[in-house]
């Protein structure tokens, strides 16, 4: 056990950010799995229904930089309705170019919701997704690629991901698809960023569902900013046993 000191602080510039978060190699068509997630002291994951009002100046610095460094940002379909995602710009001239990956099998979304519509969104659904659902979305110009038969394999969605070259993923939850990853055993990586707040209440968790059992990650950095948030990464031991499916949040 030790103490880390404040003298010891070092101030980190976006170049030093963007080297400490920097994504791995990985073998061709493979995606790395980042989630980046936010929590209070007592383990809150939203304030008033949504993450926001949790972060701080830092925590959008940190948020900004991970979908910088991204491919592709996959999140689930109640979180995208909840926190208002709009369409997330692939920038250079291919405006096609996947940057939003929207997990739903029920396709209960918006169809009048840009974000979900967007020519660079992919609604990750499966096959026995309603039908008059799946027909809104389509007429409205959703792109939706089928990853399972009765709900949604995430290993199919990425690997749809894969094919389309978006392979540094970025995960922002909500925390069924967060949980539903984790217990198919395809987090890489974990960025969270702790604020120094008390929520109480009966607010969720990070998490919510199976996570497939008990784990363990390595610390790989711990950074603070002058408002007391702490931005901790963890990222992956050694692999565990695989085991069940998805949802849309």
């Amino acid at each position: 056990m030790y103490l880390l000191q404040k003298a010891t602080q070092l101030t980190v510039d976006r170049d030093a950010l963007t080297d400490l978060y920097a994504y791995p190699a990985t073998d061709a068509g493979t995606c790395h799995v980042r989630a980046n997630m936010v929590t209070s002291l007592d383990g809150a994951a939203v304030a008033d229904g949504v993450s926001a009002g949790l972060g701080g100046d830092g925590d959008k610095q940190v948020f900004g930089l991970l979908r910088d460094l991204s491919d592709v940002v996959l999140v689930g379909s109640a979180t995208v309705t909840q926190e208002g995602y709009g369409p997330i710009d692939p920038g250079g001239d291919d405006p096609s170019v996947t940057t939003l990956a929207i997990v739903s099998g029920s396709l209960h979304l918006d169809a009048d919701q840009d974000g979900v519509t967007a020519a660079s969104t992919v609604v990750l659904t499966h096959e026995g997704a309603p039908t008059d659902r799946r027909a809104r979305l389509v007429e409205a110009g959703a792109t939706l690629l089928d990853c399972g038969t009765d709900d949604v394999d995430l290993r199919r969605a990425l690997a749809h991901l894969a094919d389309r070259g978006r392979t540094r993923v970025l995960c922002e939850g909500g925390p069924g698809l967060l949980a539903a990853l984790f217990a198919d055993d395809l987090v890489d990586e974990l960025c969270l960023t702790t604020g120094p707040t008390l929520i109480g209440g009966d607010a969720g968790r990070i998490t919510h569902g199976d996570t497939g059992g008990t784990r363990r990650l390595r610390r790989a950095h711990v950074l603070a900013d002058d408002e007391g948030f702490l931005f901790t990464r963890w990222v992956r031991g050694e692999r565990g046993e695989s085991t069940a499916a998805s949802d849309d949040n």
